[in-house]
C-alpha cells in the first residue's frame, strides 16, 4: 500500500514537471516575437530619424520655410536650379565646362548670352576684397583666364602708357580702310580692361582681337562694370577667359563673367560670349591671317567702289610709342592742335608731355578744336 502511494505521489510530479515545462515553451516563441517586433519598431524610428534629419538639411539649403511638407510636392513647385539662379540674379550651384560647340555661329551680333546669362562663379569664389589674376602663358605663348575681384582701389589713377612692344600670338599689322572702324583689323584686347585694373603692358592680359570684338563686343561690359564700381564703392567678380580652339593662335572669342559681389548679382550679373570676327573679313584663326570676305567683295563691285584689300604694315613703321596698340582711335598733339592716327610717323616726333590718346570719332576730335594731321590724313 506504501509502495502504491509512493508510486502515484512520483507519477503526479512528474505530470507536473511535464506540464510546467511545456507551458514554458509555449510562452518562449511569443516573448521572441514581440523581442522582433521592438527590434523593428526602433529600427524603422532610426531610419525615421535619419530620413527626417536629411529633410531638415535640405529644406536648410532650399531655403524652405514650411514644415512638413511633401518632398516630391516641393520639387514639382520649385522651377530647376539654373532658372531659379537666373531669376534671383544667383549664382549656378556648379560650372559646367564651357564649350565652343555649344556656340551658336556668328551672324551678325558681337556677342551671345551664355547659361541663361548666369555666370559660372561658384560661392566660394566670392569676395569683396580685391585682387586680380592673371594665369601665366601656355607653350603657344596664348593667355589663359584673367579674373580680379574689381574695387576702387584697383583702379588706374594715371594714363595709361603704351603697349606696342607685345605682340600677342595671331598678332598681325593689318588695314581695311573702308570697312573698320579705325581702319586697323586688330587691337591688342586687354582681358581685363586697363580702366578697372590699371593692367597695361602685361602680356599675360592682352590678347589679339579684332576692332569689332573690342570696342562692339568688349568695352561695352567693361564700362558697365566700370561705372557700377566708382558708383557704388561695390565689388564685382571679373573674368574673361580667351577661348581658343586647337592650336590656333587666334581666340575664336572670349567669355565674358561679371557679378557684383555685395548686392548679389542687383547690380552686375552676366555671362557672354564674344565673337572674335571682324563683318567683311575673313580671319584664319589658325595663323590670325586674313582677307576681305567674298560677300563684302561683292558688295564693292555691286556699288562699282575699288575694293579695299589688305595693306599690309611693316614692323618698323609701327610707333615706338605703341599708340596704336594701346588701342586710341587718335594721337592729339595737345600744342599744335592736330590729330593723328596712331601709326602716323609724327607721332613719333612728339614731345611725351604734347602727346594725348583719344577715343571717339573724327568729328569729335574736330569739334573740341583739333585739325587734322596734313600727313596721313585722319
Amino acid at each position: 500500500m506504501k509502495r502504491r502511494t509512493i508510486s502515484i505521489f512520483l507519477s503526479l510530479v512528474l505530470c507536473l514537471s511535464l506540464l510546467s515545462a511545456c507551458g514554458s515553451t509555449t510562452d518562449a516563441p511569443a516573448n521572441g516575437s514581440n523581442r522582433d517586433i521592438a527590434f523593428e519598431e526602433t529600427r524603422q524610428e532610426v531610419q525615421a530619424e535619419g530620413s527626417d534629419s536629411t529633410t531638415s538639411e535640405n529644406e536648410d539649403s532650399a531655403s524652405d520655410a514650411e514644415s512638413g511638407k511633401n518632398d516630391s510636392a516641393s520639387d514639382k513647385a520649385q522651377p530647376s536650379q539654373p532658372e531659379r539662379n537666373a531669376d534671383e540674379n544667383s549664382l549656378s550651384a556648379e560650372a559646367p565646362d564651357f564649350s565652343l560647340s555649344s556656340i551658336a555661329e556668328y551672324t551678325d551680333k558681337p556677342y551671345i548670352a551664355v547659361n541663361g546669362n548666369v555666370p559660372y562663379f561658384t560661392e566660394s569664389e566670392l569676395t569683396d576684397q580685391s585682387y586680380e589674376y592673371y594665369s601665366d602663358l601656355d607653350a603657344l605663348g596664348r593667355c589663359g583666364t584673367a579674373c580680379a575681384s574689381i574695387g576702387q582701389d584697383l583702379m588706374p589713377t594715371e594714363s595709361r602708357g603704351s603697349i606696342g612692344m607685345v605682340k600677342p600670338t595671331g598678332w598681325h599689322t593689318v588695314r581695311y580702310d573702308d570697312l573698320v572702324d579705325g581702319k586697323y583689323l586688330y587691337n591688342r584686347c586687354h582681358l581685363i580692361g586697363y580702366q578697372l585694373t590699371g593692367e597695361n603692358a602685361n602680356t599675360k592680359n592682352l590678347i589679339t582681337g579684332t576692332r569689332y570684338l573690342n570696342i562692339e563686343g568688349m568695352l561695352p561690359f567693361e564700362n558697365m562694370v566700370a561705372d557700377y564700381v566708382k558708383e557704388t564703392g561695390n565689388h564685382v567678380m571679373y573674368r574673361v577667359t580667351p577661348i581658343f580652339e586647337g592650336d590656333n593662335l587666334l581666340a575664336n572669342g572670349v567669355l565674358m563673367e561679371g557679378y557684383s559681389v555685395e548686392d548679389k548679382g542687383a547690380g552686375v550679373c552676366y555671362c557672354v560670349y564674344a565673337y572674335n570676327v571682324q563683318p567683311g573679313v575673313e580671319i584664319d584663326c589658325a595663323t590670325g591671317e586674313s582677307k576681305l570676305a567674298d560677300s563684302a567683295q561683292q558688295e564693292e563691285q555691286k556699288t562699282a567702289t575699288v575694293t579695299p584689300t589688305p595693306s599690309l604694315e611693316p614692323e618698323k613703321q609701327e610707333p615706338a610709342t605703341g599708340s596704336e596698340a594701346s588701342q586710341a582711335d587718335y594721337i592729339l598733339n595737345t600744342n599744335t592742335k592736330k590729330f593723328h592716327y596712331p601709326t602716323c610717323s609724327s607721332v613719333n616726333d612728339m614731345k611725351e608731355k604734347n602727346k594725348q590718346e583719344f577715343f571717339g570719332t573724327r568729328d569729335e576730335a574736330i569739334s573740341n578744336g583739333y585739325s587734322p594731321c596734313g600727313r596721313c590724313k585722319p
